[in-house]
């Protein structure tokens, strides 16, 4: 048994809480000048950015490599990025070179097969999400997004009368224009056999 894999120098591990502790502080600081947007993960841009920084931050946590002022160098790297980024978007309307589209799943109750092979979602994850929302019937749903970080938004009513504002859709691929032959119910899209349920 090799002892190195489970014990390390005194001096190693007394770096470990003083690490923590400098990178917390940064975190907060960079947090409070980047604003509410740092982790709010809206765009794909912002969600690699997320994952970037919690891989930075353990690799300096409980390694030399990268050494503490280069890990601390970095991830004010990551925020003024992000925050130039952001601001780019914002003024120049760059969210189409940047951002993946975000695209329609369902629609009024009907699921646009054609749009979930695109996404390489299978039925039983659209069902999946269903339930997390709190479904309890296809015909409620109003439309269910697969959205640019690759979550699922699902908008339901169980009023079966209320409208969908078309600007909540708005820059959601596969809206406008769905195609006749791409659109099924979930449950024509499925054998049936006596006695079971869709």
């Amino acid at each position: 048994m090799q002892v190195d894999w489970i014990v390390a120098p005194l001096s190693d591990i007394a770096m470990v809480p003083l690490s923590a502790l400098v990178l917390f502080i940064a975190v907060i600081v960079f947090t409070r000048w980047g604003g509410l947007r740092s982790f709010s993960k809206l765009s794909a841009f912002d969600f690699a950015l997320t994952v970037a920084i919690g891989s930075l931050i353990s690799s300096a946590l409980v390694t030399r490599d990268p050494p503490l002022m280069q890990a601390l160098v970095g991830l004010a790297s990551i925020f003024v990025l992000q925050t130039l980024t952001a601001g780019l978007r914002r003024r120049f309307q760059l969210s189409a070179l940047i951002d993946n589209e975000p695209l329609l799943l369902i629609y009024n109750g009907e699921v646009l097969h054609e749009n979930l092979h695109t996404s390489l979602l299978t039925l039983d994850d659209l069902r999946s999400k269903l339930r997390s929302a709190g479904v309890l019937e296809l015909k409620h749903v109003r439309a269910v997004v697969l959205e640019t970080t690759g979550s699922v938004s699902v908008i339901a009513s169980t009023d079966g009368d209320a409208p969908l504002d078309p600007w909540i859709l708005k820059g959601v691929r596969g809206v406008d224009h769905p195609a006749p032959q791409t659109i099924a119910t979930a449950a024509s899209a499925e054998p049936h056999t006596p006695g079971s349920r869709a």
